[in-house]
């Protein structure tokens, strides 16, 4: 089964699917532990959390254990780079064409504008399944899970961004409600049709030259964890073009250099 290019996509989708319903559990006896911590409150040493407080402040304790993992995966996945000039180059022109089309700040307005015509559509729900999809669906872990996935039928990126979104589910889910369950057919369809085209990249790119367009993918993932962690602010969306350099710096080095 794990050998499916989709699996590491259908193991994201019920990820986010199980996340947002414990979301809203969570929710629910939140509301139930704030009414018991007020009622303790008085009886707090100083300096003393509530456990509602506590309970509150573990998705975020959880997050930051999940980027640690997301760091060593980063670095797992680098380290196999074959060529470490062409990574270079590759990030160095990913990094120009990046900045210069700043797409990050592009996503993000692309995600206001959506919100900002959802509103009023559906309330919450609207609200919720917009922005859990576009934090689910946009980001260097998508499309460097999907070329692991298609072409060499490891799922370990979409595993750790599993996990990611689970969290993030819960926690969106406790404050926007049902609509983040929504954005599970988001992650199923933009991930699944990615997959599907690494899958057909795979018949026509050679093995060498994908390896090392996921070795670059790889390390943007290491950005990530360090995002994760608080030590960096990278956009990381701007080093994607970075990626997808490999498939013209590859013949180009066996013409020159070999």
């Amino acid at each position: 089964m794990t050998n499916w290019a989709l699996w590491g996509t259908l193991v994201n989708t019920f990820a986010v699917l199980f996340g947002a319903f414990l979301g809203l559990a969570i929710k629910a006896i939140a509301s139930r532990l704030s009414k018991t911590g007020k009622e303790d409150e008085p009886l707090l040493q100083e300096g003393e959390k509530s456990s509602a407080s506590r309970f509150a402040e573990l998705p975020s304790t959880v997050q930051k254990g999940l980027g640690l993992c997301v760091l060593l995966i980063g670095i797992l996945g680098a380290v196999k780079v074959q060529n470490m000039l062409i990574m270079i180059v590759s990030v160095v022109l990913g990094a120009i064409v990046g900045e210069l089309l700043d797409l990050d700040r592009q996503i993000n307005r692309l995600g206001a504008f959506i919100e900002g015509k959802m509103k009023g559509k559906g309330g919450n729900v609207a609200q919720g399944f917009v922005t859990a999809t576009l934090l689910f669906c946009v980001g260097a872990m998508t499309v460097t899970g999907a070329m692991e996935s298609g072409i060499l039928r490891v799922h370990s990126t979409y595993y750790a961004k599993s996990m990611l979104d689970m969290v993030s589910a819960v926690i969106f889910a406790s404050s926007l409600g049902i609509g983040v369950a929504f954005s599970a057919v988001g992650v199923f369809a933009v991930q699944g049709l990615l997959t599907l085209a690494a899958v057909l990249a795979a018949g026509t790119i050679p093995v060498a030259i994908t390896g090392e367009m996921i070795a670059v993918g790889s390390l943007l993932v290491i950005g990530i964890g360090t995002n994760l962690l608080g030590i960096t602010k990278l956009k990381v969306m701007n080093y994607v073009p970075a990626m997808f350099f490999p498939i013209g710096l590859c013949p180009l080095y066996e013409i020159l250099f070999v």
